[in-house]
């Protein structure tokens, strides 16, 4: 067979992932939080995006500009203005005519109906929009002044570290390395770096490091650049002068202290009971992470992203959390005027990819709110048990059952889920809490979530009596007894999961409960 170059024509289909698509996949996954950060830098990157407030206040001024609550859509028609707008029902406020294009799964016309819009969650809400102010303008309002922006900056390890350096009898090469080294602490005031590995890095001697290390541990917080557990309260109890063989001995075996073996501790330590008790409450007193005491991080308060609650009629109302949603507009008046003052090639081009991205977005966070009440209203409807009678009945849930449920993708599902929160009457959870994998029932009928049984075996624990602990096979039975087929491996691997102890280890630490 000859071989000759011709051209053959063949027809194929692919998936290509255009910027707009994967910029909508990106903001599906985001909580709401992520996505007013995220709405905040394309403001910054596009003239024709706007903040609804900000145009408000035009309107209020001039009163030549005028907005229209409606889904943005790309086409460049007659409306000035195009806003981001939901109910709470999860319907647009249009007609219900428009026919938006194409989405995550093909499925963006399908909207949620049977959610009618109602009093919002919260009070004083809009339920007419999705977003309130996105909280990235640079004006702010008496709202604004809580008791979190009056906090003063905290104080870092490193930085109280570092003030005490000019106060150690150190050189100035030496306090190089001293600087280095506290760069190395980590945030519970350890130093589990290797003394070799410093030298070798900074091209100095063993010697001169450990010199500066040696200085380092008379810093305070007294423990700080311990090398372990044992070393830090060995620190704590040096700078106390308490510390001598007996306790040394003690330190050296923290996991038989841990373990509740007192009777293997009376031997190695070579005290009585009385010395050992005393011991024991002086370790007790101690700080076992001193850096800690200096940890500036703030801890973030969950923030709901979906609001559910039951009406009196017991369906349920399912809303987003309009309050941390940002209301974006696209300024096609804006768009007008510098399209006619234009004469530039490239500037009109550049105006027109504006325009699309700006419509894109816009279109785009419809089209996740859309589906996010999708998702939720049908979580909601699997899960009803769980909101209200408890997490008992929580039910086996997987991402297929809710793709099904609103033709989706799988995927689609998961990202919807991930770093979204829920609130309702028995508490803020994740959306990813509902989907848990399924225990057989020992009659054959509906299967337990691993969620419920692993709620359950915290509370036979809870409720064992001291005198009567139960071992992983006694729980095995008594969770047969409630109709769960459960083996003993399941058992121990959700108890060490839950940072359980064993049924040795707790009869130990019950014993000593109950002697003290």
């Amino acid at each position: 067979m000859a071989l000759t170059p011709r051209l053959d024509l063949r027809q194929s289909q692919q998936l290509v992932m255009t910027p707009q698509l994967q910029q909508a996949i990106k903001l599906l996954q985001l909580s709401n939080l992520d996505l007013a950060a995220y709405v905040e830098q394309e403001l910054e990157k596009n003239p024709l995006l706007e903040r609804s407030d900000a145009l408000e206040a035009q309107e209020a001024n001039s009163g030549a500009v005028e907005q229209e609550s409606a889904p943005a859509s790309a086409d460049n028609d007659d409306t000035p203005l195009k806003e981001l707008s939901i109910s709470n029902d999860g319907t647009s406020p249009d007609d219900g005519n428009s026919t938006p294009e194409a989405d995550y799964d093909n499925t963006y016309n399908d909207t949620v109906t049977d959610m009618p819009a109602e009093q919002s969650f919260a009070d004083g809400a809009d339920t007419g929009y999705l977003g309130a102010n996105s909280g990235g303008s640079s004006n702010f309002s008496s709202n604004d002044l809580n008791l979190e922006n009056t906090l003063s900056e905290d104080l870092s390890l490193q930085d109280h570290l570092t003030q005490q350096l000019n106060q150690l009898p150190l050189s100035n090469s030496q306090k190089l390395i001293a600087s280095y080294m506290i760069d190395l602490v980590s945030d519970a005031g350890y130093f589990t770096e290797e003394l070799n590995d410093v030298a070798e890095i900074l091209g100095c001697g063993r010697g001169a490091v450990e010199t500066v290390f040696t200085a380092l541990r008379t810093m305070e917080p007294v423990g700080i650049f311990a090398t372990d557990l044992a070393d830090c309260l060995a620190l704590q109890l040096m700078d106390r002068n308490r510390f001598d063989p007996a306790i040394e001995a003690l330190l050296s075996n923290l996991n038989m202290l841990a373990e509740g073996n007192l009777k293997g501790l009376l031997e190695i330590c070579d005290v009585d009971q009385e010395d050992l008790r005393e011991m024991i409450s002086e370790i007790k007193a101690l700080d076992p992470k001193p850096g800690l005491q200096f940890d500036s991080e703030v801890a973030q308060t969950v923030i709901p992203d979906i609001f559910v609650r039951r009406r009196p009629d017991s369906t349920w109302h399912i809303e987003l959390n309009s309050e941390t949603l940002p209301k974006v507009l696209v300024n096609n008046s804006y768009y007008s005027v510098l399209n006619t003052k234009t004469k530039k090639k490239e500037e009109k081009e550049y105006l027109s990819d504006c325009l699309s991205t700006a419509n894109w977005l816009v279109k785009s966070l419809d089209q996740r709110a859309q589906t996010i009440l999708k998702v939720a209203t049908a979580l909601v409807a699997e899960q009803e048990m769980f909101f209200t009678q408890g997490i008992e009945f929580l039910r086996p849930l997987n991402l297929k059952t809710i793709a099904d449920t609103i033709s989706m993708h799988e995927s689609t599902v998961s990202r919807v889920t991930s770093n979204k929160y829920i609130a309702s009457q028995r508490g803020i959870f994740e959306l990813k809490y509902f989907f848990t994998s399924a225990i057989n029932s020992t009659s054959g009928g509906d299967s337990h979530s691993a969620a419920s049984v692993r709620h359950k075996l915290k509370r036979l624990i809870d409720d064992e009596s001291p005198n009567k602990i139960l071992s992983d096979d006694k729980i095995v039975e008594l969770m047969k007894l409630e109709g769960i087929d459960i083996a003993r491996r399941t058992v121990a691997k959700y108890r060490d999961a839950m940072k359980i102890p064993s049924s040795v280890q707790r009869r130990r630490l019950k014993k000593q409960l109950i002697a003290s």
